[in-house]
C-alpha cells in the first residue's frame, strides 16, 4: 500500500511505541537505569515531533486522508498509554498516583473516542480538536518526557558535583517536585478536557435509539 508522508510518519510513531517499551521494561543488568531512562524520553519526544508535524504537512499539502484519520489518533494515545507504563514500571516511588493517572487517562480516551465515533456516524457532526484537547496532550507529552529526565537529570548533577569535590554527594533521589508537579498538571487537563467534550456533545447522543 502507498502511503504520503504524514500517514508513514504516523506509522513510524506507532512502531516506535513497543520499541520504547521494550528499552524501558529491560533489566539495569542490560541496560543501566539512567541510560534506559535517556533513551526512552530521546525516542518518546521523537514520536511527538513526528505528530506535530505529520499534521501540519498534511494540512499544508493537502494530505489529509481517512487512512492518516483512523490512525493518527489511534497512534497518538499508544504512544503516551505506552511511554505511562513505563514511568510505571520503572519508578516504584510514583506508582501510587501513576495506577490512577493511567486509569483517568485511558478512561478519559476510550470515552471521547467512542463519543466521537458515536456523533459522527450517527448525527454526522465532525468532533474538532479544541484546545483544552491540545494542552491535554502537550500536558501528557511533558509529564512523561519529564519523569524520564528529571532523574537523569539529577544523577548528571550529582556525578558533576561529585567530580568537583571528589565524592558524589548523598541526596533524595526519589524527590523528584517537577515530575509531580507535570503530573497534577497533567491530570486536571486530561479531566477536564474529557468532561469538556462530553458536556459539548452530550446533546448529539440520543438516548431513545
Amino acid at each position: 500500500m502507498k502511503m504520503n508522508l504524514p500517514n508513514k510518519l504516523t506509522v513510524l510513531r506507532l512502531c516506535l511505541v513497543p520499541v520504547v517499551m521494550l528499552i524501558g521494561f529491560l533489566p539495569s543488568s542490560i541496560i543501566p537505569f539512567y541510560l534506559s531512562c535517556f533513551l526512552c524520553a530521546a525516542l518518546f519526544i521523537g514520536t511527538a515531533v513526528t505528530d506535530m508535524l505529520d499534521g501540519k504537512i498534511a494540512r499544508k499539502h493537502g494530505l489529509i486522508t481517512d487512512f492518516g484519520k483512523f490512525l493518527d489518533p489511534i497512534a497518538d494515545k499508544f504512544m503516551v498509554i505506552g511511554a505511562m507504563f513505563v514511568v510505571l514500571y520503572k519508578f516504584p516511588n510514583l506508582q501510587g498516583l501513576m495506577i490512577a493517572s493511567l486509569i483517568i487517562v485511558i478512561f478519559r480516551e476510550l470515552a471521547v473516542t467512542s463519543m466521537r465515533l458515536v456523533v459522527s456516524t450517527g448525527e454526522g457532526v465532525v468532533v474538532a480538536a479544541n484546545i483544552l484537547g491540545k494542552v491535554k496532550t502537550v500536558s501528557q507529552i511533558v509529564f512523561v518526557s519529564t519523569a524520564l529526565l528529571e532523574p537523569v537529570v539529577q544523577f548528571i548533577t550529582r556525578w558533576i558535583v561529585g567530580l568537583i569535590k571528589g565524592e558524589m554527594p548523598v541526596w533524595r533521589t526519589d524527590f523528584v517536585i517537577l515530575t509531580w508537579l507535570s503530573m497534577l498538571f497533567m491530570l486536571v487537563m486530561t479531566v477536564w478536557s474529557g468532561i469538556n467534550y462530553i458536556k459539548s456533545y452530550w446533546k448529539f447522543i440520543n438516548t431513545e435509539k
